[in-house]
This record gives structure tokens, sequence and C-alpha cells, in this order.
């Protein structure tokens, strides 16, 4: 097995064909519908693991929120910055990312912690936490496995996943100190021949106050 590839490296690499793939997840199509119904007008949403951009940011920024989108990879930084003009977005780890405390209505997380180790994706939930205004919004869709550092293929290339089971994740969520409102959990097929189907976690959740 060739040397697993970073995030950054996998992501730089697959670039605008992962929206072609994997663009339009349900779950993800879901979490979206959730906050565009549920946000306050001209809401601060940050975008953890934004991609190209698009759907999240893009229709998010056409309701008026104002997005900010992070992502490893400086290719889905140029396309998203193109395709998706209305919103910012900052090359950036969050793992080495700050913000100020109770900055952000909402916070998406949407795959962006299938390549952390666990450590690290607890201490980024307790950031989220912390950076939510009270009562703010978090959503995050996830595949929920109960496995760490395991060897995976995408788009023909090897990395290491790990995640978590799902009522795991939910209770990391709770002890980042988010109030769980709700999950829900389908089956997702990509648009690429030979992808197994894959479950898609969707965990909503909002900081108490």
């Amino acid at each position: 097995m060739d040397r697993p590839v970073t995030a950054a490296e996998l992501f730089d690499a697959i670039g605008s064909d992962y929206e072609d793939v994997f663009g339009r997840a349900p779950a993800v199509d879901k979490a979206v519908r959730h906050l565009l119904d549920t946000l306050p007008p001209s809401s601060r949403v940050l975008d953890i693991g934004s991609g190209t951009g698009k759907p999240v940011a893009e229709e998010l920024s056409a309701a008026g929120h104002r997005v900010t989108g992070l992502d490893v990879s400086s290719v889905m930084i140029d396309i998203a910055r193109e395709r998706v003009p209305a919103a910012t977005f900052v090359h950036a780890d969050v793992r080495e990312w700050a913000s100020p405390p109770q900055t952000w209505e909402a916070v998406c997380a949407f795959f962006p912690f299938l390549q952390m180790p666990r450590k690290d994706t607890e201490a980024v939930l307790a950031d989220i936490a912390r950076w939510l205004v009270p009562g703010g919004l978090f959503a995050l869709v996830t595949v929920p496995r109960d496995a760490e550092d395991a060897p995976a293929e995408f788009f023909s290339r090897s990395f290491l996943v790990t995640s978590f089971a799902p009522d795991d994740l939910v209770r990391r969520v709770e002890a980042a100190g988010l109030e769980v409102t709700g999950t829900h959990s389908e089956v997702f097929t990509a648009d690429e021949p030979g992808t197994p189907p894959e479950e898609h976690l969707l965990i909503t959740a909002r900081r108490p106050g």
C-alpha cells in the first residue's frame, strides 16, 4: 500500500471531482435546510471543511448569511472563492485556527473529522462550543464507524480514516458542552462506479443559553 495521503493532499488531488460525486449528499442537504429554517437573518456561519463551497456556503450565502469557510486544501479554497464569491474562504486547518468566543450563530462540520485523530476531534468540538453564541447551532455530518487510523481508499488514493460509532459521537458532542437536538442517519451511494454504500450520520446541536 502506498503512503497514506494527508487530508490536504487528498483534496488537492480531487478538487472539483468531489462535488461531482459527493456534492449533494442528502444528509448535508437536510442539515442546510435545518439551518436555513432556523437561523436569524444575516447570521454568521462557520463552515469547517468547506470544500468547493457548494452546496453549503453557496446556499447559506444566497439566503443572506455571512459565511466563512475553512479548508486544509488550497485547491478547494481556490475553487470555492471562484464559485461562491459571496462567502469568505480561508486556507487553514481548524486545529490551528482561532476564533474569538461567541462569534458564530452557526457552525457546520460536514465530514472534516474523518482524517483527524479522535483527541483532535474532541478538542475541535470543545472549540466550537466556545465559538458559538449562546443558543447558536451546530450541524455535523460524518460517516460513523468505530475506527481509528483504518486503511481506506478514496478516488483511488490510500488514506487513514478515523471516526466514532454513532452513540459515541453523540456523547463526544455533549461532552464538549453542546446540547444534541436531533440525529438522522441514512445510507448514501456516491456517483462513482465501485463505491460501496456508506452510512451518513447527521447530528444537530446547540450551545445552551
